[in-house]
């Protein structure tokens, strides 16, 4: 593409830092449609950007699909649409799907952002409209949506602001998540930030290598959960690579059957992640891939989030009659949970301490190998 453009120092140096693409079909702030006009613009926006190969991703999207696309910058926002407001007043928009890795905009659950100093963000939540799968649990907002979120601040500030190019592949080497459940009721939509910290993070040379994000889930003024999380991005090829045979591999089908629904407080069986064995405390993965949350497109082995599922079933199942609401978990990947072999899910309780909490280990093995540890608690709650 050749084109020769003049720079426009007061306009473009001040969208830089945060210039992106977005579906319109996501309501920007400020936007200018990509057209014959504007594509210079545009080319010289993702220049000022400097981040080397992510403007190639960009610029392609915008000429394969002009009209369709648009620029927009979430630190222009109007004050005006920064006033408290219930979710059910004003839903934000949603920020693009493929920069947090969903596949369709009723799955992200983030809206604006805004670097807040060094390292330091802060993410718009954005709680899901009659979601079929992050349902509420006892009438508390469900910990593997409180995790998503979490999940989904990472890779969008690995992607917007570091400059991880679309396309890399992104690798969880742990995620952690506490939580307060009086101060995360269902019902409650008053607006919630999640205040992201970025550190230890690494570089090949000048490219993003992965980083370590501390986050807290803030309602007004409260610390209503916190998280964290490693992660490192590999590009397609090296991912390949590393992968060997296993690339292409893909779920085996039919899965086993599972248990009955209620027992890990779902309703569908498409849901639940586990099937019975002889022993009550263990299970075998069902990686049932028309549950579109957890297996939202192909992959060559079961996702993070899936483990997580599984790990919060088990902890259901082993509960038993007492409705159990997860406060606290720490989980560490160790190695790839792979389609060809059954993951056995084992739960073992720990301690109940005297307010009744209940503490449990979660492990998932393959062809004799741990593949994550899981420490959980959780406590009772009232129907």
């Amino acid at each position: 593409m050749s084109c020769r453009v003049r720079r426009e120092a007061s306009f473009w140096d001040t969208l830089a830092p945060s210039v992106i693409l977005a579906a319109k079909s996501s309501p920007p702030w400020r936007y200018e449609h990509v057209t014959e006009n504007s594509r210079c613009k545009l080319y010289q926006a993702a220049r000022i950007l400097r981040r080397p190969g992510t403007y190639h991703d960009w610029l392609n999207l915008a000429l394969s699909l002009e009209g369709e696309f648009v620029l927009i910058s979430p630190n222009t926002v109007e004050t005006t649409q920064r006033q408290t407001l219930r979710v059910s007043e004003a839903r934000p928009p949603a920020v693009p799907n493929w920069l947090v890795h969903r596949p369709d905009t009723s799955e992200v659950f983030l809206a604006d952002w805004e670097r807040t100093g060094p390292d330091r963000f802060s993410v718009a939540l954005r709680w899901p409209e009659n979601h079929p799968f992050h349902t509420a649990l006892h009438g508390f907002r469900s910990p593997t949506l409180i995790a998503e979120a979490i999940r989904q601040a990472g890779i969008l500030i690995s992607h917007a602001e570091f400059g991880v190019p679309l396309g890399h592949h992104f690798l969880m080497s742990d995620l952690n998540y506490t939580i307060k459940p009086e101060l995360v009721r269902a019902d409650d939509e008053f607006p919630v930030r999640i205040n992201v910290t970025c550190s230890d993070v690494r570089r090949r040379g000048t490219r993003f290598a992965g980083m370590t994000c501390h986050m807290e889930l803030v309602r007004d003024g409260q610390v209503i959960a916190t998280g964290n999380g490693s992660l490192t991005c590999t590009s397609p090829g090296a991912y390949r690579r590393m992968r060997g045979e296993y690339a292409d591999a893909r779920p085996v089908l039919p899965v086993p059957e599972p248990v009955h629904p209620a027992l890990v407080m779902r309703t569908q069986p498409s849901d639940v992640l586990l099937a019975p064995t002889r022993d009550s405390r263990c299970w075998t993965l069902r990686s049932h891939t028309e549950n579109t949350t957890l297996f939202s497109h192909a992959n060559d082995h079961v996702p993070g989030m899936a483990l997580m599922e599984a790990t919060h079933q088990a902890a259901f199942a082993v509960a038993g009659a007492t409705l159990l609401y997860p406060t606290s978990l720490r989980l560490a990947f160790e190695r790839y949970a792979e389609f060809n072999t059954p993951c056995l899910i084992q739960a073992q309780p720990v301690t109940r301490a005297r307010d009744n909490t209940l503490s449990l280990s979660v492990t998932g093995h393959q062809s004799g190998r741990r593949v994550f540890l899981a420490l959980l608690e959780g406590i009772p709650v009232s129907p």
